[in-house]
């Protein structure tokens, strides 16, 4: 590699943040820019290990090694031709992903891993900046029309890899912008929603055609589409919300999180929101610890809440890996955000009973803390600690506990797929569902998880459909599905 010696040269470096005291004063990105010497140097970390963990740890396949390289010797250029042979967006898993190729880093066995996420966004950012990525329709058209039905991460994949084929693709999206939850559900501090529509008016370009407004099996008979299309993709996501049926939750004030993180994204995109759900002035209360959590927390400062708790009913992680934890496995660890750095109180252990109020609207929330023993089985069994009551002050609740499967009415009911045990959409070995001609992937068949999964469920499924089309197929797998 590069620099023989640069993981040991080298620390972790990653980009600075900016202070939280100035970036919750608005919404734009947390990170500033590596200089260009701090990025070769990041990528000059890149030890040559023999056998790259981060492969495996990564479901696109990226070849890490690689693109650190060219980094490492500058060019920018190549490292970007590296990074999209196996990831169509760059510039998003360069900003939200968690990152598990750096958990199955070689270096993070005894040392901190390489910056790969970052090294990602700058390459794409670049890319960008000096013209490099640019639209790239494809030279011959296959006559074929597909649709696809949802505009997250894993349909723009998906309709990507089906334009590059020379199918003509439809993206069909039931809101008013395209993107999925990159646009309406991620922060723009997380994610800034020019960064989105960017790679949309590329593809745009490219010749794929997106029609917002379009609610399949609401506006448009699902059935329709094999009228219209010779091929479908489904990719609408994992959107049933897990709720909290507990006394009080009917109560005014006590939301879902995606109910209330999309008013914000709409209202920065120049939208009149009525009636916003905000947390000015209000004590918050958030449930769930994870990522979803943590946008609500950095929305909620940001709109000037009194206070913010978030609660977890889990046990709070160990700060390091625990014994039955060992590389090059997830590192299931307590982990703090940009949103946590900027305030707000943590708990777990923590189980909500319900909530009480005044004239109809959430004035608090009523607790019990629980201890988690391991049961004769193995499994984890949870149990109230008795007198362990408490009661906070709330004037906003904000539900962020996950998501449990895809919509089941309108227009899966109406297209007759058989779902799995988990009530995901259930697929074959080339993505294809229990209908003939529909496809689908991402969360709608994996349940809740992360971008770069849904990135890599999408290019699969368009190279099932590449291949049911037109009998043989040229577009790669993910490394997941190998």
């Amino acid at each position: 590699m590069g620099k023989v010696t640069g993981f040991i040269d080298f620390g972790r470096t990653p980009p600075e943040r900016r202070p939280p005291a100035q970036r919750v004063g608005d919404y734009d990105e947390y990170y500033r820019r590596w200089s260009n010497a701090q990025a070769i140097e990041q990528g000059g970390r890149c030890m040559d290990c023999a056998v790259p963990f981060c492969h495996m740890g990564c479901p696109l396949g990226n070849v890490i090694p690689e693109f650190n390289h060219q980094v490492y010797l500058g060019n920018w250029e190549r490292a970007l031709e590296v990074l999209h042979s196996t990831n169509n967006f760059p510039e998003f898993t360069g900003r939200i992903c968690p990152a598990p190729c750096e958990a199955s880093c070689v270096l993070s066995i005894n040392a901190d891993p390489v910056t790969i996420e970052y090294i990602e966004k700058e390459i794409s950012d670049r890319g960008f900046e000096e013209g490099w990525i640019k639209p790239a329709p494809p030279a011959n058209r296959t006559g074929k029309t597909v649709a696809v039905v949802g505009s997250g991460p894993s349909g723009l994949a998906a309709a990507q890899q089906l334009n590059r084929a020379g199918h003509q693709v439809t993206v069909l999206e039931r809101a008013d912008y395209i993107g999925g939850l990159l646009m309406l559900g991620i922060p723009n501090f997380k994610l800034g929603k020019d960064v989105v529509q960017r790679r949309v008016d590329l593809m745009a370009a490219e010749g794929i055609q997106f029609r917002t407004g379009v609610n399949v099996g609401v506006n448009y008979p699902a059935p329709q589409l094999l009228d219209e299309f010779d091929a479908v993709c489904l990719t609408g996501g994992s959107t049933q919300a897990r709720d909290l049926n507990v006394p009080g939750r009917e109560l005014n004030g006590v939301h879902l999180a995606m109910e209330y993180l999309p008013q914000q994204n709409r209202k920065l995109a120049g939208e009149d929101v009525k009636n916003q759900i905000s947390a000015e002035g209000k004590r918050v209360v958030i449930l769930g610890g994870g990522d979803t959590g943590a946008d609500c927390l950095g929305t909620a400062h940001r709109q000037g809440a009194e206070i913010v708790r978030q609660f977890e009913l889990l046990p709070e992680p160990p700060p390091e890996r625990s014994g039955d934890n060992p590389w090059p496995q997830w590192p299931m660890i307590l982990r703090t955000s940009g949103a946590h750095e900027e305030g707000g109180i943590r708990d777990y252990n923590i189980l909500t009973k319900s909530f009480s109020g005044d004239s109809e609207q959430v004035k608090r929330l009523h607790a019990v803390r629980v201890d988690w023993t391991r049961g004769e089985d193995g499994r984890f069994q949870m149990s109230e600690i008795p007198g362990s009551e408490f009661t906070v002050e709330a004037d906003l609740v904000l539900l962020a506990m996950g998501f449990l499967h895809p919509e089941h009415d309108g227009m899966l009911e109406q297209l007759g797929v058989a779902l799995d045990g988990r009530g995901n959409v259930q697929v074959d070995a080339n993505k294809m569902t229990s209908v003939p001609g529909i496809f689908a992937g991402g969360d709608m068949v994996r349940g809740q998880s992360l971008v770069v999964w849904a990135i890599a469920e999408g290019r699969d499924a368009a190279q099932g459909i590449d291949q049911y089309l037109s009998g043989a197929s040229l577009l790669p797998r993910s490394s997941a599905s190998r």
